[in-house]
């Protein structure tokens, strides 16, 4: 892998190392800002094509390599919850996050359980209960809804040992909601891995701090969504490149909202 920006002092993109990172390297390329805001800091990992396509066919993973699985690792080993929309769950297939002993000691040191929580953000709760990331969790999974949300599908997520959190007055749930909500629990360190339309929604409200972009040199065509499927954004938001690596034609983007 290569970093091409930024570059060390006195080094150019054809002389940087070009090995494999550790898993280490990675964390630490990684990291959370040390001074994240107490209300919650929410980092968005997502894949694109050439094109802008976010998926393939309905799935993300045909867009992704080895080097991108490696750094999806990296980012749900770094976070203390997985920020999740509950049409993703329905199609990837969403299953608990798995502790990681290359990550035990930092975790350890940053005061965080063994593996990050996932956290559905879900308005009506048509979700299946019985699945592996309710029944299974190292971490109780989260459910983030409204006020509103129907009473019987609550008592069937807190019956299968989720914990459900309020973000949302009404039946809806509040993007803005969703981030106070985890952090006056706890969960701070934030990562969301969309899908496009939760995405666009947290762009929308202006909480979204981070964006690990990866782009795939790949074309895919047809009508796939972009990485973002939301309101339109009556002024839109400046972000700052942060780093860019390299890997088999693969580029590793990240940056922060100015």
């Amino acid at each position: 892998m290569r970093r091409l920006f930024p570059l060390p002092s006195g080094s150019t993109p054809a002389k940087t190392d070009d090995r494999e990172w550790t898993l280490e390297e990675l964390a630490d390329a990684y990291a959370y800002p040390a001074a994240h805001h107490p209300g919650g800091w929410l980092r968005a990992n997502m894949v694109s094509a050439l094109d802008g396509a976010a998926h393939h066919e309905g799935r993300s993973q045909p867009l992704s390599c080895p080097t991108d699985m490696r750094i999806f690792g990296v980012l749900r080993g770094l976070a203390d919850a997985v920020v999740v929309g509950a049409e993703t769950v329905r199609r990837e297939g969403y299953r608990p996050a798995r502790a990681r002993e290359a990550f035990a000691a930092r975790r350890a040191a940053a005061g965080q359980p063994p593996a990050p929580a996932v956290a559905v953000v879900s308005a009506g709760l048509d979700l299946d209960f019985t699945l592996p990331l309710f029944t299974r969790p190292l971490v109780p999974t989260l459910v983030l809804t409204g006020e509103q949300a129907p009473a019987d599908r609550v008592a069937a997520a807190r019956a299968a040992g989720a914990e459900v959190l309020v973000a949302g007055s009404g039946a809806g749930v509040d993007p803005a909601a969703v981030v106070g909500a985890l952090a006056a629990h706890g969960y701070t360190r934030l990562l969301t891995e969309g899908g496009p339309r939760l995405l666009g929604q947290f762009a929308a409200a202006g909480v979204l701090d981070e964006l690990c972009l990866s782009l795939a040199p790949l074309m895919v065509s047809g009508d796939a969504a972009r990485i973002t499927n939301g309101p339109v954004l009556t002024d839109p938001e400046r972000f700052t490149l942060d780093s860019i690596l390299e890997e088999d034609g693969f580029l590793f983007t990240r940056y922060r909202r100015t």
